[in-house]
């Protein structure tokens, strides 16, 4: 399976809420908490094209969004075959 990352805080119901979509679907993730680290901020901005949001997700080296777009993409059912790449 494809190395999912998703940048959160500590705070973020988003956050939650995403990485419990991504916990349902037996999907090991590797989650990097932002709130305390301005460089992991720099980090996700650039990642992401200039984002300032959390939840941003990663799936390998595609970058999903923030929640709503996992759910969006989960929701056309394109989710799963992304995990498998």
């Amino acid at each position: 399976m494809v190395e999912v990352t998703i940048y959160s805080t500590q705070v973020c119901p988003y956050c939650v809420k995403a990485k419990q979509l991504l916990s349902s679907k037996g999907v090991d993730y590797k989650e990097i908490d932002i709130s305390q680290d301005p460089a992991m901020v720099e980090e996700v901005q650039t990642r992401s094209g200039g984002r300032r949001t959390v939840p941003q997700i990663f799936i390998g080296d595609y970058h999903v969004g923030g929640c709503d777009d996992l759910f969006a993409l989960d929701a056309a059912g394109e989710l799963d075959a992304f995990l498998k790449k």
